[in-house]
């Protein structure tokens, strides 16, 4: 059957246009908005745009700043933001208010862009510390329960010199809420289309120096299929019934624990762990090439961690943090199958695996100590220092020559902020790491100024990042079965990646509600590392004899590539109304040499759009004092997305409405109803599987959540913590 006919042939229902439906609603819901306003109406609340531009962050730098003075540009996306989209995740969340992000989802998790890099680029912290997924692969961002997100603050542009490896794109930090109450029990629940329940419990206590905070949540769907259209070999000939899904049915869960004591005024320790678990459940067809399927996929981790905070007077402060994760992945056997595997160390092929068995694909171990000190010098000066240890094992018998990798690299940076010059700030920094592979030190410098004119910023920065190759990259042998068997390759010879990012911007804070910011950028990455198509030819000749692979694809260098863009940003409140927008530039070019016709040749870094854009309006009322009411229209925009091969990901417009009811409080109770629809007018990606999506919407679909929250005992009261205790402060995104 050959591909003009697809649109005769597809076996999944077509999206229906409802457009005219959901415009008229949105529409009615625009004007009856409007002729609402009353003397009734909540105020915009003068103080409340105040309180974000005084609003403390600290990712930037890693020291307290408010918004207005903080010398590297942060976006933050606020608690009052969080609440009135109510997103389901934090995918959701960072995909919806903000315009420089992009994301893919599979099996493997969450494929994360930001400004033309990917995933291994991008530093994802929780209150300031690592999180743990997939050591140079895709993030696990299901970690990240959005239930217990206080506001998340985002710093474009290599941030190494201060934090290390995987920085070069940029560091997205989830602030957890602080549950500082004496006694905090509540519980979401959360009900959507195809299956989608999102469940959150957290339990809190402070009893004297001793606290104590439970957070457990849950995540399951159903998957969808947005065609059952296969298109295997990229070529004319199609399946039309194929079984596989967009989004395979799947569960997840997380418990965790923190536990908190001060024995001293000026003494504070923690301790905290966690355990996850998921596993993805992949139906099976007829066809044994593309979508027959004998086993699940499982995920198990675990993470420990201990540390404290010492106080030596009223500025300065000395943090130390040590901390353990681990992140396994199985196969988890549903039919009888004979797969190549190591038993008792010994490579057997054509094993026999029965249901309910697993077996070990990889087993990727972290170990980090960090210690830091913050100290206030003469002359507005503020040093920041620290040593920091990091140590990365990979376990992967069918995965890894040998079976197992190691990997570890030793730090010492040191950061001054200098603001004896006001109205200019300067903040220079430099990191010196060392890896016990490659046995050489190498420098990370940055350094940023912000001038501030009134109302007006000016920031530029330019900083330096670095990355090692991690364990995968170079020994990684992966054997993927979709319409013949794909090889992936690491490759030995691979060498650091270093970059130059350079930006400037300027950023209006105004005190009536309007913020504007624009920020231009060149990112130069040397030895950039990806994965490229390789002849066959120049695979290892016993896995091409074991595998005979349709494709290989090996790490390798790029000869240089780099990134460059705008990014722009809009705020405004207005009465009862926020309205925010944002559009974001980007192009990429990227040079590898290529051995097969000795010459040089562009590449595209894979899934670059050029133009990406969110806007959203939201309206805040108060019917009674029992019942507050938000409304929120929110939309988000990408051209296409390109890729090397497999095809390019289609251009995109999804609309979403939210509502959110606070219904009253009774004595230490709260109650919260959020409800909405999320792609208004019914787009669907059709695309044949085997082929790049845009968006791998299902089309519309509807949720509804409550949240049940009973707090007693006055809040503890603590002083601002450089990482954990931040301003809580409710306001307008800013």
């Amino acid at each position: 059957m050959k591909r003009r006919h697809l649109h005769h042939i597809t076996s999944a229902p077509r999206c229906k246009v409802a457009g005219r439906m959901a415009l008229a609603t949105a529409l009615l819901w625009v004007a009856q908005a409007v002729s609402a306003q009353d003397s009734t109406m909540r105020r915009p609340n003068e103080a409340m745009k105040n309180i974000a531009l005084d609003e403390v962050v600290v990712t930037a730098t890693g020291t307290e700043h408010t918004l207005k003075s903080v010398p590297v540009q942060t976006e933050i996306i606020s608690g009052r933001a969080l609440k009135n989209f109510a997103g389901r995740s934090i995918e959701d969340i960072l995909s919806g208010l903000t315009a420089s992000f992009a994301f893919g989802e599979d099996d493997m998790g969450s494929h994360i862009q930001m400004n033309g890099l990917g995933n291994n680029y991008i530093l994802i912290l929780i209150d300031g510390k690592r999180i743990h997924g997939d050591v140079g692969g895709q993030n696990e961002l299901s970690l990240i329960d959005p239930n217990n997100i206080e506001r998340v603050e985002i710093v474009r542009g290599a941030s190494s010199a201060l934090y290390g490896s995987d920085a070069m794109a940029g560091v997205i930090n989830i602030i957890t809420k602080k549950h500082d109450e004496g006694v905090l029990l509540e519980n979401t629940s959360r009900f959507g289309s195809y299956g989608d329940v999102r469940q959150h419990t957290g339990v809190g206590f402070n009893v004297g120096r001793f606290s104590s905070w439970t957070n457990f949540q849950l995540q399951h769907s159903d998957g969808w299929q947005n065609t059952s259209v296969e298109d295997p070999n990229q070529t004319e000939f199609l399946i039309t019934d194929s079984r596989n899904k967009t989004v395979n049915r799947h569960t997840n869960w997380q418990l965790s624990e923190r536990l908190g004591f001060s024995p001293t005024r000026d003494l504070e320790l923690y301790a905290a762990g966690s355990i996850y678990g998921k596993r993805i459940y992949r139906p099976s067809g007829k066809y044994p090439s593309v979508d027959v399927k004998t086993y699940d996929l499982q995920y198990g981790n675990a993470s420990a961690a201990v540390g404290g905070k010492w106080k030596l007077n009223r500025t300065d402060f000395l943090t130390l943090d040590v901390s353990w994760d681990r992140h396994a992945y199985h196969y988890n056997f549903t039919d009888t199958t004979l797969i190549d595997g190591y038993i008792n160390g010994r490579y057997t092929p054509y094993y026999p695996y029965f249901p309910g068995q697993t077996d070990l694909q990889s087993d990727q171990q972290r170990t980090l100590a960090a210690l830091k000190g913050v100290f206030r010098l003469p002359f507005e000066n503020t040093l920041s220092a620290g040593l920091e240890w990091r140590y990365d094992w990979l376990k992967a018998p069918m995965r890894v020559i040998d079976g197992k990798a190691s990997d570890q690299t030793a730090a010492v940076f040191v950061q001054d902020e200098f603001g004896l010059l006001d109205p200019l700030q300067i903040t220079a920094g430099l990191r010196v790491d060392r890896n016990s592979r490659f046995g050489r030190f190498k420098l990370t410098p940055k350094i940023a100024a912000m001038l501030s004119l009134g109302d007006y910023r000016l920031r530029a920065v330019w900083s330096r990042g670095f990355k090692t190759p991690t364990p995968k990259e170079l020994f990684y042998r992966y054997i993927r079965e979709m319409a013949g068997t794909h090889l992936y390759l690491g490759n030995t010879d691979l060498r650091p990646q270093t970059s130059d990012y350079f930006s400037l911007g300027a950023e209006y804070l105004g005190s009536r509600g309007l913020s504007l910011s624009v920020t231009g950028y060149f990112n130069r990455l040397d030895h950039m590392i990806t994965l490229v198509t390789i002849p066959t030819s120049q695979a290892p000749g016993d896995l091409v004899a074991r595998y005979d692979p349709v494709k290989v694809r090996q790490y390798k260098n790029l000869e240089s590539a780099k990134t460059y863009g705008v990014d722009v940003s809009l705020r405004y409140a207005v009465r009862a109304f926020t309205i925010g927008a944002g559009y974001s530039y980007l192009n990429t070019d990227a040079n590898l040499y290529d051995a097969t016709h000795d010459r040089m040749k562009s590449v595209i870094i894979d899934g670059t759009a050029h133009h990406k854009a969110n806007a959203f309006v939201t309206w805040t009322h108060d019917f009674s004092p029992a019942y507050h009411f938000t409304a929120g229209l929110y939309g988000r925009a990408s051209s296409k997305r390109y890729y090397q091969i497999n095809g390019d990901g289609k251009g995109f417009q999804i609309w979403r409405l939210s509502t959110t009811h606070d219904l009253g409080r009774a004595r230490h109770m709260t109650y919260r109803l959020e409800a909405g629809v999320d792609n208004l007018f019914n787009y669907c990606d059709r695309t044949p599987h085997g082929l790049h999506l845009g968006t791998m919407t299902p089309g519309r679909t509807v949720y509804a959540s409550l949240t049940v929250r009973f707090a007693k005992g006055k809040k503890v009261k603590h002083e601002k913590d450089t990482i954990t205790n931040l301003n809580s402060n409710d306001y307008e995104e800013n």
